[in-house]
């Protein structure tokens, strides 16, 4: 999942104007799906108009070792994450046998659902350019589970990858919004051993003295706490988010931390506040907001 450079700033201009940005994210996530079933699709009309069981086709190609391992584990209907937590690794060569193993499991799975149903009938008929080819019960299930495997990947995809791409952009445009110096500030990715804490930083803000304060970045919706939690526990110093409970408010206060909740009405003002309580120079914005992000974004590459 790749988010173009335009979808970004969308989501940054629609976050910082106190917006709903998801509507950007789903729209990609549908693009993406939707090419991937018509390819896949395309796929399986040429393999049955050459007479290939879509099973053995499967398992042969979608599931080939020469693939990407990130492609097997996606196609075999599993995750990292998930091999991880049953092997103790995601090592290839274990990722490929789980992948294997996986996939024969659906298959017997599939075949004991057919033996236990027999009066169950489902046909799925693909056409294109005039072209019909009918897929098996077995067949049907395979596309079936393919297709949702991939929907659930493209999605968990998207929306890590939308919070990753928009923090430092985030960053530079409200810093340019206030007119933040670029001694003063730094989207540069660098290990923080502060505290004997070994972990990349997403954005510093630098006072006339030379001291870094961190800068974390979530775009973490509602019902989505232990976000908060995990930025707390890395000792940041401002906290900037879409939206905060007021139970992450506190929480923020208790530990001395600046926070700005963005979808609050004028929510990007509180960035000033932060710049001030840390001694970051910066000009008051009091400008026409949407044309000014336009201009913004327009400059950053």
């Amino acid at each position: 999942m790749t988010l173009t450079g335009q979808v970004t700033k969308s989501i940054v201009k629609k976050v910082i104007s106190g917006k709903d940005y998801r509507g950007e994210v789903v729209a990609l996530i549908n693009a993406e799906f939707l090419q991937y079933a018509v390819d896949f699709f395309k796929s399986i009309i040429s393999l049955k108009l050459n007479n290939q069981n879509v099973a053995d086709w499967y398992k042969q190609t979608m599931l080939n070792k020469n693939l990407p391992i990130d492609k097997i584990i996606i196609n075999s209907g599993l995750n990292k994450k998930t091999i991880t937590n049953m092997y103790g690794t995601a090592k290839k060569e274990v990722a490929i046998e789980a992948a294997y193993e996986h996939y024969d499991t659906l298959n017997k799975a599939i075949t004991d659902l057919l033996d236990s149903e027999e009066d169950l009938s489902l046909m799925l008929t693909i056409k294109f350019n005039g072209v019909a080819v009918d897929l098996t019960i077995n067949e049907t299930l395979i596309v079936i589970n393919n297709l949702a495997v991939k929907r659930s990947a493209l999605r968990g995809g998207a929306w890590s990858t939308a919070g990753k791409a928009a923090e430092n952009i985030l960053m530079d445009t409200l810093c340019e919004l206030y007119q933040v110096p670029l001694a003063n500030r730094t989207g540069t990715f660098i290990k923080d051993i502060k505290k004997n804490v070994d972990r990349e930083v997403d954005y510093y803000l630098i006072d006339n003295n030379g001291n870094k304060h961190r800068c974390e970045v979530k775009l973490m919706g509602r019902g989505n706490p232990e976000s908060a939690d995990a930025i707390f526990a890395r000792s940041s110093e401002i906290f900037i988010a879409d939206t905060l409970s007021k139970q992450n408010k506190n929480q923020a206060e208790k530990l001395g931390v600046a926070w700005v909740a963005l979808r609050e009405q004028g929510g990007y003002r509180q960035f000033a506040e932060a710049l001030e309580r840390f001694n970051i120079p910066y000009i008051d914005y009091c400008g026409a907001l949407d044309a000014d992000l336009d201009r913004i974004l327009l400059g950053i590459t």
